[in-house]
């Protein structure tokens, strides 16, 4: 089995960036957000811009939860390691309980997600290691202007929301799984920062799988 590295944190922290830099510098399979191909995803932001309501909002968040699973999946069953940009335990964790806190899923909508995911983890296990990424608020404010997705549930005023989702999660993850980082400055993604977080990479692994 492969090892799972999962890189987590709020949204427009930089997840996405760090995997494919480090893809870019050793052989990481690796499992992307993909949300310009998720089919539920451009239908729910529509609605919700639109002020339709949130018809798609179950339906897209069970297809991430699933593709993540899926992702997770394909990676466990191959040699070497895999890398994600959030993954099954963020989309839970971070976004999944964050959309019910804002009323995009219902109650009965959470707890049908919650049962998904611990279904799942029961058959798989989490990620072998985390890396988190740190930004003020309003720089990750800043990001999510800058980068303008078309299509992002998430906006600037459910940053606050998420952030708390993503601190009472990071709680419950042990030490030995964690490695947290500086995301607010482009030190993180300098050529020596990279070779280092590696290197931390290589040595967390180890320790785990002696």
């Amino acid at each position: 089995m492969g090892a799972l590295i999962a890189v987590i944190g709020n949204t427009a922290v930089g997840k996405t960036t760090l995997v494919k830099r480090l893809k870019q510098a050793a052989p990481f399979a690796t499992g992307l957000e993909q949300h310009a191909e998720r089919p539920f995803q451009r239908l729910l932001v529509e609605d919700l811009r639109a002020g339709r309501g949130r018809r798609y909002a179950f339906a897209n968040q069970v297809d991430y939860l699933l593709l993540r699973a899926e992702q997770e999946l394909a990676m466990r069953s191959q040699p070497g390691i895999g890398l994600m940009d959030g993954g099954l335990d963020e989309d839970f964790y971070v976004f999944t309980r964050g959309f019910h806190a804002l009323g995009i899923l219902d109650a009965a909508e959470f707890a049908l997600c919650e049962r998904f995911y611990r279904f799942v983890r029961a058959l798989q296990p989490e990620p072998d290691l985390y890396i988190l990424l740190q930004a003020p608020l309003e720089q990750l404010a800043a990001r999510m202007k800058q980068r303008a997705r078309s299509i992002e549930i998430a906006t600037v005023d459910s940053l606050p929301v998420l952030q708390q989702q993503v601190e009472v999660w990071v709680q419950s993850i042990a030490p030995q799984r964690l490695i947290v980082l500086d995301a607010s400055t482009p030190a993180l993604l300098t050529p020596q920062s990279i070779a280092h977080l590696l290197t931390t990479i290589e040595l967390r692994l180890s320790v785990r799988t002696t």
